[in-house]
């Protein structure tokens, strides 16, 4: 009978689909253990990304469906998390301390990607994972005002390493930092390279789960090979529901397939406006497109965020939205995102898009 009810337990848990990881958790391989304790049946799961306040939901459902099988309860669920590393693919070597590189990235500039870089670190920051957000947008580095650190300079304590500033639990490291805000960066791409490359190896990180770089916008030779160059263990794309930015979209998410980055999913940015007087919603650059690209190209959509004064507001004061409006739709909305990437990353190579081969007969 006790054999009963723990393969009961197991069979509810390992079929239960989690919202955030979109498959059952013993697809995830999540569940850890199911036995007796006394006379109840304890179930532990461990999630590969921090859960944040999902954890006590998560549980809560748990208990909820294995306490209707007949003769299961008493029924008891923990839930944890632990971060692994994410091999970045290729040859490139992982920096020492830092679990996961998550490049945020779009084709074009002006859709979002920097706000959305920021309110991804701090996100998984409030979730509990030790994070940090590499500004690596060297002509027009935005972090240091997004994340509330304009005029600051890092500090040194043996004239080579770098410690980086820190704000919202979040290491941060930027090239606005050693330079005046409206200094312009007048580099040809090589030089750029050498920055971004030294910004990210001579700074004192510390142990990361998930370093967030904010890629400059485009395709080109620079984006290229700092793909190719810094070891990136998968990429989310940001863009608008409008066509022209879909397509710049469609030229960053194919820039990382020709390196082997593997997409995590697609963030669909300014994707409605409510309006704050009479409740009105329109989508105002479009509707649908960052659903239509998420399926085109199999990836998640990661989420639909919208366009509020409120988020302009925040980040121009360095008070990143998913922190000021915590528990309002609009910080549910980038915490989600935040814990879908994470999600995501954590059973990437699970998920990963088979690789098919042509051969001639």
């Amino acid at each position: 009978m006790s054999n009963g009810r723990v393969a009961a337990a197991r069979h509810v848990a390992e079929n239960y689909v989690d919202s955030y990881l979109g498959l059952p958790l013993g697809d995830a391989k999540a569940v850890k253990s199911v036995r007796l304790d006394g006379n109840t049946v304890h179930v532990e799961v461990e999630l590969g990304f921090p859960p944040g306040e999902h954890g006590p939901e998560l549980q809560a459902a748990l208990e909820r469906d294995i306490a209707q099988v007949p003769d299961t309860a008493p029924v008891r669920v923990d839930v944890g998390w632990r971060v692994e590393a994410r091999a970045a693919t290729g040859k490139v070597p992982q920096v020492a301390g830092i679990r996961n590189v998550i490049a945020v990235a779009s084709g074009k500039g002006g859709v979002g990607k920097s706000t959305t870089a920021t309110n991804l670190a701090v996100g998984l920051a409030m979730d509990g994972a030790s994070v940090g957000l590499l500004d690596a947008d060297i002509y027009g580095p935005s972090q240091p005002r997004m994340m509330g650190l304009v005029g600051q300079r890092p500090a040194t304590r043996d004239g080579k390493k770098i410690e980086p500033l820190i704000a919202h639990g979040v290491r941060v490291m930027s090239i606005g930092f050693l330079i005046e805000e409206e200094q312009p960066m007048v580099w040809r791409g090589p030089m750029v390279t050498q920055a971004l490359m030294q910004l990210l190896g001579d700074t004192l990180w510390g142990d990361l789960d998930y370093l967030i770089v904010d890629m400059p916008p485009g395709t080109g030779d620079i984006q290229l090979t700092l793909a190719q160059r810094v070891p990136v263990s998968g990429a989310v794309i940001v863009t608008t529901p409008q066509d022209i930015a879909l397509a710049d979209a469609r030229k960053g998410l194919r820039m990382f397939e020709k390196v082997a980055v593997p997409v995590l999913g697609i963030v669909e940015n300014m994707a409605t406006h409510v309006c704050s007087n009479c409740g009105h919603e329109d989508p105002v650059f479009g509707q649908g497109g960052g659903v239509a690209m998420a399926e085109q190209y199999h990836v998640a959509l990661l989420g639909q965020l919208p366009l509020d004064s409120r988020i302009r507001r925040d980040t121009d004061d360095g008070r990143p939205v998913v922190l000021t409006e915590r528990g309002n739709p609009i910080g549910r909305a980038y915490a989600d995102v935040a814990r879908r990437t994470a999600a995501r990353l954590s059973v990437s190579a699970l998920v990963a898009a088979p690789v098919i081969t042509v051969e001639e007969s």
